[in-house]
């Protein structure tokens, strides 16, 4: 029997079938993974996502496994080889932001206790669910993420790719009504 999934969910790709049914929507609390996914959200932006599912493995390497205490020391050397790394999305903003995220996410993680505090607090640790389908591209909860992350020195984090990682991290649960993984 096929499983009924989100619109987006191309069935013809693999990488967004499994992307979809084991990630997306899935409350993440590592914050490695958070950090992962904030930087490629980051260089999503004007992209497909499937081009960065694609690149994802590529992504890890070349960002030392989106280790955020690496990524923050990372000189001009380091940002010379990202810009020539065929595997990535070689936007100098996109990388030089990087380095600039990682070092604000530190300094989040240091006030907090780690980012996960941070981030899950904007939802007392609640998952906001969508009970429509109607697609959105930002919200409230996006935009006051957003403007604090901003306000911390971030880049590349404007409401509508915080939204994105919201969903994607599963503080946002916008799995379409019809989906296998809606909650019942």
């Amino acid at each position: 029997m096929e499983l009924t999934r989100c619109r987006w969910a191309d069935p013809a790709s693999e990488l967004y079938i499994a992307y979809h049914d084991q990630e997306w929507g899935v409350p993440e609390h590592d914050d490695r993974k958070l950090f992962e996914m904030l930087i490629l959200e980051g260089f999503q932006a004007g992209l497909s996502w499937i081009t960065i599912l694609k690149k994802r493995e590529a992504f890890r390497k070349a960002f030392d496994n989106f280790d955020p205490s690496v990524v923050a020391q990372y000189g001009s050397e380091k940002l010379a080889e990202l810009m020539a790394d065929p595997g990535i999305v070689r936007n100098r903003r996109k990388i030089e932001a990087s380095v600039t995220n990682a070092a604000a996410f530190l300094e989040i993680q240091k006030e907090f206790g780690s980012f996960d505090r941070y981030l899950w607090g904007f939802t007392d640790g609640q998952v906001i669910l969508n009970t429509d389908d109607q697609v959105r591209a930002s919200s409230e909860l996006s935009d006051r993420v957003s403007a604090d992350l901003k306000r911390r020195g971030m880049k590349f984090v404007g409401t509508v790719i915080i939204y994105s990682f919201l969903q994607a991290v599963g503080m946002v649960n916008d799995h379409e009504t019809c989906c296998w993984r809606y909650p019942r």
